[in-house]
């Protein structure tokens, strides 16, 4: 497989994989895995799923193992607790509701790598260990806290702690989190009070510079559980290797409207470059929504946002390993999935069902990039 990006056919499901090889021991695969068949059972597809992924590291991608998965379900009330027993994978997972738009009940995105040590940290974070750094990632933290506001700042709080034991802070070593909402238009804003007001108190301002995240509609099982964080930090990273990307031309600080993330962030090895954009809309440079109520020119709109974004980075969608697109209204699917198709056919990415956080953005997308760079003052990956 010396190409970027192959599909691998498996019964009932096929995968999408992009793979970055550079020559060094750590090999990156991102893959989203697809079921093929939607009149099957949930048990069914969630079989073909798990069979696929494990077609993948037992025949397709050797040597590899999955340091991430994310699942996203039609309907996790039914559907969580299956994926919880059927899958033991020992990986950081996240477990979401945002139904697959293709008409199944679960899809799967997975991060793979390549010689690298696995374990689970006494605070319980999943790290991936290579050349002294360590990868700290984590899925479906969540609580039970009265509202969304104390749920995102309990949340903030342990995660705070977990990092403290690694010997890092959520200012210098968290690179991504994902907050997922259950209705986000009504709880949105708790999560944002929280975000702001923990960030202010760990000296992240919008002097200083915030972290790259995703704030989108996303349920667990518990119709309780109002925020839902998936998070990813680096042990051993020196602040030279981390950038951030505003790509203004495009687009405006997101303290411009009373939130606080970064709409990008780049992290340089000696060997190899991190791209991670953030949840990206329809906006200008003005903080507003273009093209409101036209989901053609919204995408468009959005694609080039990205772009701009990758273009800081000195990346294209070439080094794209994958997508995940949310989508406001279901009925626009099948146009949104023919403009994927036509320009990324073959990349891995999903369409699912998930309001963004705010009702004029009918859509938003994130992704992650990575290509070869040669930056001597670094330590390879």
């Amino acid at each position: 497989m010396d190409q970027k990006q192959q599909t691998f056919q498996f019964e009932n499901a096929f995968a999408e994989v992009f793979k970055f090889d550079n020559g060094t021991e750590v090999k990156e695969y991102h893959a989203m895995i697809h079921v093929r068949t939607p009149r099957l059972s949930f048990a069914k597809q969630l079989e073909a799923v798990l069979n696929a992924y494990n077609g993948l590291i037992e025949d397709k991608l050797p040597g590899a193992q999955a340091v991430f998965k994310r699942y996203f379900l039609s309907d996790a009330a039914n559907q969580q607790d299956e994926v919880i027993v059927a899958d033991m994978t020992d990986c950081a997972k996240s477990i979401i509701q945002q139904a697959p738009l293709d008409g199944t009940k679960v899809a799967l995105w997975v991060y793979f790598m390549t010689n690298v040590r696995t374990s689970i940290t006494h605070g319980g974070l999943y790290a991936i260990e290579h050349n002294g750094f360590k990868h700290l990632w984590n899925g479906s933290a969540h609580n039970l806290a009265a509202n969304s506001e104390y749920q995102t700042r309990l949340l903030f709080n342990e995660y705070n702690m977990q990092l403290l034991e690694e010997g890092c802070t959520l200012k210098d070593n968290c690179i991504r989190t994902w907050f997922f909402v259950n209705d986000v238009d009504l709880n949105y804003g708790g999560v944002v009070r929280a975000r702001n007001q923990f960030f202010f108190t760990q000296g992240l301002t919008v002097n200083t510079h915030f972290i790259a995240s995703t704030g989108i509609g996303g349920r667990q099982a518990d119709p309780n559980v109002l925020s839902q964080m998936d998070n990813y930090a680096i042990a051993g990273i020196e602040q030279e290797q981390i950038h951030y990307l505003y790509a203004p031309t495009h687009l405006n600080r997101t303290s411009d409207y009373g939130v606080s993330f970064e709409r990008g962030t780049r992290v340089d090895y000696l060997d190899r470059r991190h791209v991670f954009i953030s949840g990206t809309a329809s906006i200008n440079n003005k903080g507003e929504i273009k093209y409101p109520k036209n989901i053609v020119k919204q995408t468009e709109r959005m694609w080039e946002n990205v772009e701009t974004l990758l273009a800081e980075a000195e990346c294209t969608y070439e080094d794209v390993g994958y997508m995940v697109v949310y989508l406001r209204d279901t009925a626009d699917y099948p146009l949104v999935k023919e403009m994927f198709e036509e320009r990324f056919h073959g990349k891995p990415y999903v369409i699912v069902h998930a309001p963004v956080c705010r009702p004029g953005w009918l859509i938003e997308m994130e992704c992650m990039a990575v290509r070869q760079v040669d930056n001597p003052q670094f330590k390879a990956y």
